[in-house]
């Protein structure tokens, strides 16, 4: 084996290495309980917010600001995974050899490169990248080079892009690699000791992970500390302060970290976890997947429960509770159901130390326990129908990237079920209920939604068919807002739900079951949520409009007197009266505009003299001087228009988006631009799969209600005769 070189063309920087031989890359292996340790370590010590002060993080983003390399745009490696493990998501799945490694570099905030050791060509080089070179990603794609950046090199090639941001395809670990490169990077203020426990734990996690012999192992590093990298350095400390600079001034440190720092359209996802975040809306917790509701998003989901629960009780439907609960024997009653459901099912397996004498889901939904009560409880059609309504949490533990709102393990919705005589009544009830969730979107939440049926692939598992109301995103993807299923009678058969007609007759039930969830919320936030944070329409928003009164010694009592009278004055509406005296007006400006708030109405010495205020509406930013007369008509009045103005933003961002294919050439632009697609569809599940393995994940969203009189177009896929149109894209 070649011995190993190290050089160094730019100082502050070293790191540890080991060479190791003899290793077996292999994709099935699992670290649970290093795992487990890695990720309460992590979400113990820190947050989004706090994670910039960590020294070894700072001290990475101020060697990328010294390379001219933005780290909240170009994270560093170590620093991405950890965020990832805060926000409650899982770390990527490649082999044995990386997972195992990534939990060190997690661990310790440390970026760590792998290489396969018979890819690296002469020494290793520590140096800045040259204009156009090029760096070939993990997945192949090519980044040219600025000419600014401090890579990782051979002779040859870019073995790592940053120091370090992104691993080469061309050095990459694959089952074929026997001689592994482990480089801890490091910068030049972290301490040795630091690197070597870092060293110490990579190798009991890798014994764990694969058999090896150390060939060389060790700590170098640069002494460089050239003119050109203090000058680039000091350019750049002011943005570097921006989130690790402490002033000491409480309003200036509230500043670095209050706003956003990312734009919507640019790091969508990056720009909705600090929204959460930062409008006080959802912390992460240490349960992957689970979030804390804080107070602010309950509030608005207090909103969404009483505009349905109001809507259901006039119909008819009554609340109660069942438990949460679920004897695996009654889950595998129905078979579809279960089937649908069992991947995602937490199960209680113990009370105590001592092992149950059956396992118990968590209810992942209520069907099956409701269903057993339903069946001893009807007898005959004068027990019909039977409506309810349950209001409660539910667990389903998906391995997909838990998105907080939109995906969760854990979210809190309402499931009716009902049970009638004739598959007339079923239908009636299915429609209604879909005319309220469309209602609670449109007129409260101000997000245009597209009602329709699901196809045979995409229904609620055991449903006799499944209605929604969908919309699309900004951000280029589709969302089912809320369903309302037909389960026919194979719940009924299943459980045995059967009663006796008017002639004496036994005949099996005919059921519904429909839900509205937390996700609502999430949807909301991403339909309206600009650069600023939050944008809520007035019908949801916890506060409608927020007073701030412009304080200044001379004037103080009399401004906030006349602030307290306006308060009084629009009591018919949820008024915030912001007196804080250790925030500027500007600071409180910003924390009210990230919340979201639908009305700021500012208040200082000059508008009282004049006996005005300044009305601000957040969904447009348009300013507007009110006389203290006209204050209680024209609140309402703006709050009225605000609502309307994001249903119609909204609305045409939808229509925009939506792209009518009537061949696949049009179909296959049409989702990689991201597109809202109607096309003609033949109807078969094997088609919607195909079209989902060729466009990488555009499915059918649902059938309209509103079809075509007559349908010209052959399916845009498969090319037969096509049954219906179907909205396509991807989806969350």
């Amino acid at each position: 084996m070649k011995k190993l070189g190290f050089k160094f063309h730019v100082g502050n920087t070293k790191f540890g290495y080991i060479l190791v031989k003899g290793i077996h890359v292999k994709k099935e292996f699992s670290l649970q309980k290093d795992q487990e340790a890695v990720f309460k370590d992590v979400r113990d010590k820190f947050t989004l917010d706090n994670l910039s002060k960590d020294s070894v993080v700072d001290s990475f983003r101020k060697l990328y600001w010294s390379f001219n390399m933005d780290p909240t745009k170009t994270r560093i490696s170590s620093e991405a995974l950890v965020r990832r493990i805060i926000k409650g998501e899982n770390l990527w799945n490649a082999n044995n050899i990386v997972d195992s490694l990534n939990l060190v570099s997690a661990r310790f905030r440390l970026p760590m490169g792998y290489v396969d050791y018979e890819t690296v060509k002469g020494d290793i080089v520590v140096r800045k990248a040259k204009k156009d070179e090029s760096f070939v990603k993990i997945g192949g794609s090519v980044v040219k080079c600025s000419g600014n950046e401090i890579c990782v090199a051979d002779d040859e090639k870019i073995i790592d892009y940053g120091f370090a941001t992104s691993d080469s395809d061309l050095t990459k670990v694959t089952e074929k690699t026997k001689d592994l490169l482990i480089l801890v990077y490091s910068t030049g203020d972290i301490d040795h000791k630091y690197i070597q426990d870092a060293i110490v734990y990579t190798k009991e996690l890798l014994k764990k992970a694969t058999p090896y012999k150390i060939s060389e192992e060790g700590i170098v590093s640069s002494d460089i500390k050239t003119k050109e990298a203090k000058d680039i350095e000091k350019n750049h400390v002011k943005e570097t302060s921006k989130e690790n600079k402490k002033e000491g001034n409480i309003q200036e440190e509230k500043k670095q970290t209050l706003g956003l720092t990312v734009k919507k359209d640019e790091n969508f996802s990056e720009w909705y976890t600090q929204v959460i975040q930062k409008a006080d809306l959802a912390d992460y917790t240490s349960v992957s997947g689970c979030i804390v509701f804080k107070p602010y998003s309950y509030a608005i989901w207090e909103k969404i429960q009483r505009f349905i629960d109001d809507r259901l009780k006039k119909s008819g439907v009554k609340n109660c509770y069942f438990p949460m609960f679920i004897p695996e024997s009654l889950l595998t009653r129905e078979k579809e159901h279960v089937e649908g459901f069992t991947p995602e099912v937490a199960w209680v397996t113990h009370a105590g130390n001592e092992k149950l004498s059956e396992r118990l889901a968590v209810r992942p939904t209520s069907e099956t326990i409701m269903y057993e009560s339903y069946a001893k409880w009807i007898r005959s059609y004068n027990d019909l129908p039977l409506r309810l309504n349950q209001w409660n949490n539910v667990v389903r533990w998906e391995f997909k990237n838990a998105v907080p709102f939109l995906r969760t393990r854990e979210f809190l919705w309402h499931e009716g079920h009902t049970v009638y005589a004739t598959k007339k009544e079923a239908d009636e009830e299915v429609l209604e209920i879909l005319e309220y969730y469309r209602e609670a979107f449109e007129d409260l939440l101000s997000v245009p939604v597209i009602k329709g049926k699901k196809t045979e692939t995409e229904k609620f598992a055991g449903a006799f068919y499944t209605t929604s109301v969908e919309t699309f995103l900004p951000v280029g993807k589709a969302i089912q807002g809320a369903t309302s299923h037909a389960l026919g009678q194979n719940f009924s058969k299943a459980f045995g739900i059967s009663f006796l007609d008017k002639e004496g007759k036994k005949q099996f039930a005919w059921q519904n079951s429909y839900a509205i969830t937390t996700r609502s919320i999430g949807v909301m936030i991403i339909m309206h949520g600009d650069d600023k944070g939050l944008v809520l329409p007035p019908s949801i928003a916890p506060i409608e409009a927020v007073i701030v009164p412009i304080i200044f010694e001379k004037t103080r009592d009399a401004v906030l007197k006349k602030a307290q009278e306006i308060k009084k004055e629009l009591s018919d509406f949820s008024v915030e009266l912001d007196s804080r005296e250790q925030y500027s007006s500007g600071w409180k400006f910003n924390e009210w505009e990230l919340k979201g708030v639908p009305l700021r109405i500012e208040l200082g010495p000059r508008d009282l003299e004049n006996k005005q205020v300044v009305i601000v509406r957040r969904d447009t930013s348009a300013k507007e001087t009110v006389k203290f007369a006209d204050i209680k008509k024209r609140v309402p009045a703006l709050l009225n228009d605000i609502q309307k103005n994001l249903f119609v933003r909204a609305k045409k961002q939808i229509e925009s988006s939506i792209i009518h294919a009537k061949d696949w050439k049009e179909f296959a632009l049409a989702a990689k631009n991201k597109k809202y697609i109607r096309a003609a569809h033949c109807g078969s599940g094997v088609c919607e799969e195909d079209i989902k393995a060729k466009t990488e994940g555009v499915k059918t969203t649902c059938i309209p209600f509103e079809q075509p009189k007559k349908l010209k177009e052959k399916c845009v896929n498969c090319g037969k005769n096509a049954v219906y149109e179907v909205l396509f894209a991807k989806s969350y």
